[in-house]
């Protein structure tokens, strides 16, 4: 339709440019959303950080850590709730934990899960040596309550504490943190963001439930046998990404390739190119390979 009016004045067929140029960017959108249609995709996410062993070096890459993710959730309009934060004795921190909400952060964020790398002269080291640093990042689905998850009183023990830190809100004179441990699988969630220890209960069994829900995932795809084939473990030396600062600047993505110099944008929140690399590639997304029974309509 646009080469039939190339004689024209030149305004109907520029219309036509601009209709052509709204269903492109449709069109992308609407294949991009077909990326995210796995069976939790659609949900809010619980973002966690563990700094591997190497006390203040490794604690301070978790902060950068801690620091990208927001950056990348102010990039796209998102908001987060903090959970936890536990900082480290000189620098960085020990653990941090934070709601994400939004529209399928989920899926966004679910590239995100594994050991992330860091290779730089550490600041710390006086003699300026090079230094190899690991951090676990772990995303999880937020479970809503119509989502049958069972949590039976007797099986948490609910311990409560002062909340620790340096100063400013991590700071409490009263017994507010709270610390689940779910008896029969092990698992144990911290919550100490909040001053109402009733609000820092209430967010703990979020967490609590959300790893559960995660684990009965696990469990129903190794019945599959599709588990193992599909999905890397998170473990020590199978990290996801590499984060180099020395000799040269380059963040690389192990899993897809994926691959940039501008060190500095990646830190400051610029991770998309890693997430849709990821999405695109079915061998990744939505690798354990579950069918959605209720089309992410349980809300």
């Amino acid at each position: 339709m646009i080469e039939l009016t190339e004689d024209d004045d030149g305004s109907e067929a520029q219309e036509l440019r601009n209709n052509a140029d709204s269903i492109v960017s449709r069109l992308e959108k609407l294949e991009f959303e077909a990326l995210l249609s796995g069976p939790d995709d659609h949900r809010d996410a619980i973002l966690t950080i563990h700094p591997g062993a190497g006390g203040t070096e490794s604690q301070d890459w978790a902060d950068m850590l801690f620091r990208m993710y927001n950056r990348w959730v102010e990039r796209k309009g998102f908001t987060t709730e903090l959970i936890d934060y536990q900082p480290g004795e000189e620098a960085g921190l020990k653990s941090a934990a934070m709601e994400v909400k939004g529209d399928f952060v989920y899926g966004f964020l679910k590239a995100e899960s594994g050991v992330h790398r860091l290779v730089r002269i550490s600041p710390f080291d006086a003699s300026s040596r090079r230094h190899t640093s690991f951090v676990s990042v772990h995303v999880l689905p937020m479970i809503t309550s119509n989502v049958d998850i069972e949590i039976r009183d007797e099986d948490v023990r609910i311990d409560t504490y002062r909340a620790s830190g340096a100063g400013g809100q991590h700071v409490n004179k009263t017994s507010s943190a709270v610390r689940l441990t779910h008896e029969p699988t092990g698992i144990v969630v911290t919550c100490q963001s909040e001053r109402s220890q009733h609000k820092n209960r209430d967010a703990a069994f979020r967490v609590l439930r959300a790893r559960l829900y995660e684990l009965q995932r696990e469990e129903e795809a190794k019945k599959m046998q599709k588990y193992e084939a599909g999905k890397k473990k998170i473990e020590w030396g199978s990290q996801i990404r590499s984060y180099v600062f020395h000799p040269y600047n380059m963040v690389k993505d192990h899993r897809t390739d994926a691959e940039t110099g501008n060190l500095q944008a990646v830190l400051d929140g610029d991770i998309d190119q890693f997430i849709e690399a990821y999405l695109a590639d079915p061998d990744l997304n939505d690798s354990l390979g579950l069918s959605s029974s209720n089309n992410g309509n349980d809300e």
